[in-house]
């Protein structure tokens, strides 16, 4: 819903600038200008593209990884890549976060309408994983009758699984390895999914079994093409000498494949969570960033909205006070995911925010509107004797409430505003949809690295643990402060 309602507000701007921008098209200049190609991509999908560690580091590789490589090379320029979820890498195209999006995407009609294609650099087919103990039961796509099939949202496999089979339950999830971690624990019996990604799953887990999908697909259903920007024809024209390069050449079948085939049994080696510490550790970084940044900023916004709230004299009060008391309401009344989408990729249309000021941005803006009740309601918890005290004692209105009303308020809303910290750890998680690189972020990359699905996500539920009790400690600790002083 979040992906949906953001390209709904984009989807206006795009169909009035295209045509403009393929008559004044720049792209490529643009592109040369800056020195360096953005490509989009979702790491998840060996062996398309996945994270690996490469000289100690932490990387995204793979086949599609290489293509784009190949593109930026010949326009003589660097390629950045950035990671998001598949389902949002269309939006950010649109909104200029990222100059073209690789990532096994088929060239289908439907998105054509939106974006433009290169020529076809693979083509593939379609397979549906299974649990090798299954595999006497399922022979294709007609087999799960009354059964549960898995597929990427925003995904060719999920429209097609929807469209071509009867009596099937077709579930969506964002990442192929939620999808894989369903099958293993039985929620789903089969995934659908690009032939190339199921040998790499089924190849490095011998739980796992394929069987072929007998979909019935046209060729754009089954090719991957790069994406650009609808009018980036020049941008397009040049990527097109690269890929028809790779295509004469066979370099996916000869160079890109075996490559990220080494990739792949390097990730297997060694699959202890222990070896993926930095992972983890960069997690938590983030997520403590997000957390104390969006709290910071959360609560100087929500004094400010609760003295807007409760402002009181002539026209312009009033007015103060309306404004605060909608954005108050609005923001409670809609999901944190919908808002942190719209930060990046709506506001995106008129600055380009990095995806972490993004989140910090977004989850700061949402906090500050909990953050105003809470002070709101410990202002008025205090008893008004306090303020006439304070004011026959000649003290300012301002003075008063700086040095009477705000301290006693504090310390009657800590544990509230206590709570508001702990739930921000949690809900830091969100910002995981853009590409931010905290805990859920990083429990995914080292799910898609080690083809295990149950034992990251018990690691970060500790680590969410481990700082949840911590700063509910330290939290309880200035609480008792509070009340003694």
């Amino acid at each position: 819903m979040a992906i949906a309602l953001v390209m709904a507000l984009v989807a206006g701007w795009t169909a009035t600038t295209t045509t403009a921008q393929a008559a004044t098209d720049d792209s490529l200049a643009q592109v040369q200008k800056s020195g360096k190609l953005v490509m989009g991509t979702s790491p998840d999908y060996p062996p398309y593209e996945f994270q690996a560690t490469v000289h100690g580091k932490s990387q995204v590789v793979g086949m599609d990884v290489a293509v784009g490589k190949k593109i930026a090379k010949d326009l003589g320029v660097k390629l950045v890549v950035k990671s998001m979820s598949f389902d949002s890498l269309l939006v950010a195209l649109q909104t200029g976060k990222v100059n073209m999006v690789i990532s096994g995407m088929n060239p289908t009609p439907a998105r054509r309408k939106n974006v433009n294609f290169t020529h076809t650099y693979y083509q593939g087919g379609y397979s549906i994983v299974i649990n090798k103990s299954d595999k006497g039961i399922y022979k294709d796509k007609d087999s799960f009758v009354g059964k549960t099939i898995g597929a990427q949202t925003g995904s060719t496999m999920y429209t097609e699984s929807k469209k071509q089979t009867s009596g099937t339950t077709v579930k969506g999830m964002t990442s192929v390895s939620d999808l894989i971690l369903g099958l293993q624990s039985h929620k789903l019996q089969g995934v659908a999914m690009e032939k190339p990604s199921a040998q790499a799953y089924v190849a490095n887990n011998k739980e796992l079994a394929m069987i072929p999908s007998n979909f019935d697909l046209s060729a754009s259903d089954t090719s991957a093409s790069v994406a650009f920007a609808k009018g980036s024809t020049s941008l397009v024209a040049a990527a097109n000498k690269s890929v028809d390069q790779i295509r004469k050449q066979n370099l996916v079948n000869k160079t890109y494949l075996p490559a990220a085939g080494k990739y792949l049994k390097t990730n297997t080696v060694n699959t202890s969570m222990l070896h993926y510490w930095k992972a983890f550790l960069k997690g938590i970084e983030y997520t403590l960033i997000i957390t104390v940044c969006s709290v910071f900023f959360g609560f100087i916004l929500g004094v400010l909205l609760s003295l807007a709230r409760m402002a009181q004299g002539g026209v312009f009060a009033t007015a103060l006070r309306w404004l605060a008391t909608a954005y108050v309401e609005f923001i409670r009344g809609t999901p944190m995911m919908v808002q942190v989408m719209f930060v990046y990729f709506g506001l995106g249309l008129i600055v380009n925010l990095p995806a972490l000021t993004s989140g910090i941005i977004a989850i700061s803006l949402n906090s500050g509107a909990y953050i105003a009740e809470y002070i709101r309601g410990g202002i008025n918890s205090v008893d008004k004797g306090q303020t006439e005290a304070a004011r026959s004692l000649g003290m300012t209105k301002g003075y008063t409430l700086r040095y009477v009303v705000l301290p006693q308020a504090l310390k009657n809303i800590w544990p509230s505003l206590g709570n508001e910290f702990i739930t921000l750890i949690k809900d830091s998680s969100i910002v995981s949809i853009i590409g931010v690189s905290e805990l859920i972020f990083q429990s995914n990359i080292v799910r898609s690295d080690t083809y295990r699905g149950v034992a990251p996500i018990a690691v970060i539920m500790v680590l969410y643990f481990i700082m949840t009790f911590t700063a509910s400690r330290i939290l309880n600790h200035f609480e008792r402060k509070m009340q003694h002083d």
